[in-house]
C-alpha cells in the first residue's frame, strides 16, 4: 500500500470526516436496527450537533484554508444534516424526496473526484440515501436495514479516512504500472 497520508487540506478535513464519520456511524446503525432499543431517531441528535453544525463549520473553515472541494462537501453536508434533524416527521413521500435530493449531492460529491478514500465514503453514502429514498416511496423496510448498512459502510471509511491522516497509515491503493500485467505464455 502507498503511504500516501494526504487525504485532504488538514486539519479541517480531518475534523469533517470524523465528524461525517460518527453522524453516518449513528444514522447507519439507527437504520438497521442492530442495536436492541437504537432507532434512527436516536441519532437526531448528533445529526443536529456533529453532522450538522461541527460539520458546517469545518467546511466554512476548509473554504477559509482554500480547501475549495472539502469546504463545499463538508458546508453542504452539515446543512443537509442539520436540516433532517430539525425537519421533525414527513410524509413518507416528503422524506423520500429529501433522502433522493440528499442522494443526489453525494452523487456530486463522488464524481468531483479526490482521493480514493473520499469518493468511496460518498459513493457509499450515495447507495444509502438512493436505496433509503427508494424505501420511502415503497414503504420497504428492507431497503431501509441495506441503506442503513451502506450508511455505516461509508461511516467507517470517514473514520478510517480521518483516523488514516492522523496516524500516518496508508490512505490510497497502489497503482500497477502502466505495461505490467498479467500476460498469457502459449
Amino acid at each position: 500500500m502507498d503511504k500516501d497520508v494526504s487525504a485532504g487540506s488538514g486539519i479541517t478535513t480531518v475534523v469533517g470526516r470524523l465528524a461525517l464519520g460518527i453522524t453516518l456511524l449513528a444514522f447507519g446503525l439507527g437504520h438497521t436496527a442492530v442495536i436492541d432499543g437504537v432507532s434512527a431517531t436516536d441519532a437526531v441528535s448528533i445529526a443536529r450537533y456533529v453532522g450538522g453544525i461541527a460539520l458546517f463549520v469545518a467546511g466554512l473553515m476548509a473554504l477559509r484554508e482554500g480547501d475549495s472541494a472539502g469546504g463545499t462537501a463538508f458546508s453542504v453536508l452539515g446543512a443537509l444534516w442539520f436540516t433532517w434533524a430539525v425537519a421533525g416527521e414527513a410524509s413518507a413521500n416528503a422524506a423520500g424526496l429529501f433522502l433522493l435530493l440528499f442522494a443526489l449531492v453525494a452523487l456530486s460529491l463522488t464524481l468531483a473526484g479526490g482521493d480514493q478514500l473520499g469518493q468511496g465514503m460518498y459513493g457509499l453514502f450515495f447507495v444509502a440515501l438512493l436505496l433509503m429514498a427508494i424505501a420511502s416511496f415503497a414503504g420497504n423496510d428492507g431497503l431501509v436495514k441495506a441503506g442503513g448498512w451502506f450508511a455505516v459502510a461509508a461511516g467507517a471509511v470517514a473514520w478510517y479516512a480521518a483516523t488514516a491522516a492522523l496516524a500516518h497509515w496508508p490512505t490510497a491503493l497502489p497503482r500497477r504500472a502502466a505495461g505490467r500485467g498479467v500476460t498469457a505464455t502459449g
